[in-house]
């Protein structure tokens, strides 16, 4: 079995534009929802992502910071098995129209029409603490 690094992580992320965010929500309920990291992985245990203040993620995460993240890829070879990552880690919102300039790309556009400056915007980080990967025969457990 070979042990990857968070940089053997990064580039196979780097390759996978959606994930699954999941937060708690009332009552203890889970919920999950697509979110794209827009190719903005350099992975060092932080992730970052763009929605509106009203989404349901921003309340959830406010009311309860310990999120999860699921990253699927794929190999790109007929027959081999895809790879997994999960992230388990700290959400915090972010506020800051620097922070939001260190993370946009013009892909977002499309969804905040009017750039760092669309009213309502919010950066969500999730800061990992235990990312665990399963990568053909290789498993293993980073603890960030």
């Amino acid at each position: 079995m070979a042990y990857k690094t968070l940089a053997d992580l990064s580039s196979k992320m780097a390759k996978i534009d959606y994930c699954t965010l999941s937060t708690h929500g009332d009552g203890g309920t889970i919920a999950a929802r697509p979110m794209s990291n827009n190719r903005d992985v350099e992975y060092d245990g932080d992730s970052f992502f763009f929605a509106y203040d009203s989404a349901r993620s921003v309340s959830d995460i406010a009311r309860d910071p310990k999120v999860g993240l699921s990253y699927q890829g794929s190999s790109g070879i007929v027959g081999q098995r895809p790879f997994f990552i999960t992230i388990e880690g700290q959400g915090e919102l972010i506020r800051d129209k620097a922070a939001f300039e260190a993370h946009w790309t013009k892909d977002l556009e499309i969804y905040f029409p009017q750039g760092i400056n669309t009213p309502g915007i919010v950066l969500i980080k999730v800061h990992a603490e235990r990312v665990h990967y399963w990568d053909g025969e290789d498993e293993g457990e980073i603890r960030v």
